[in-house]
């Protein structure tokens, strides 16, 4: 039997509770789920790839398997190294939805052995997005109760 080897792709700039929560939930669906780390030259990153590595495999470190790894171009390329049948989503709000289905509906096109597979958000973190969270780091705000426990971000800037 083929195993279920799925991504978790996102810039996870910070890794927030969120993805955390979406990747524990996933964790029992599939054999395997690879964090893809993707590097768009054109964000301002706050953290280094590396320390984004460094910080999704100290959260993940007693789950066997969830691995990291980082990638360039495009997920459809990333899916067909890493040999990922799945590509799993988070699902916030409508519009995360309608942005992500879009993506899906073009990475069939380009993929067709692939599914995409949509969780959506524990309520309790639908205003929680990296995008908010790193805006906190920058300016020196307490961004703890928004990132995995035991996560210390100044030790990954």
């Amino acid at each position: 039997m083929k195993s279920k080897i799925a991504i978790f792709p996102g810039s996870f700039d910070p890794f927030t509770i969120g993805h955390e929560s979406i990747v524990l939930r996933a964790s029992s669906l599939f054999d395997s789920i690879i964090i893809g780390i993707g590097v768009n030259s054109g964000k301002k990153a706050l953290l280094s790839v590396e320390s984004r590595v460094a910080m999704i495999n100290e959260i993940f470190k007693d789950v066997p398997t969830v691995s990291v790894d980082s990638f360039e171009g495009l997920t459809v390329d990333f899916c067909k190294r890493v040999k990922a049948n799945y590509m799993l989503r988070g699902i916030r709000t409508s519009s995360d939805f309608e942005y992500e289905r879009a993506i899906a509906q073009i990475n069939k096109k380009m993929l067709p052995d692939v599914e995409s597979v949509f969780l959506l958000t524990s309520p309790e973190h639908t205003p929680v997005n990296s995008t908010i969270i790193r805006d906190i780091i920058r300016n020196q705000g307490d961004a703890s109760q928004f990132l995995p426990a035991g996560i210390d971000i100044n030790n990954y800037l």
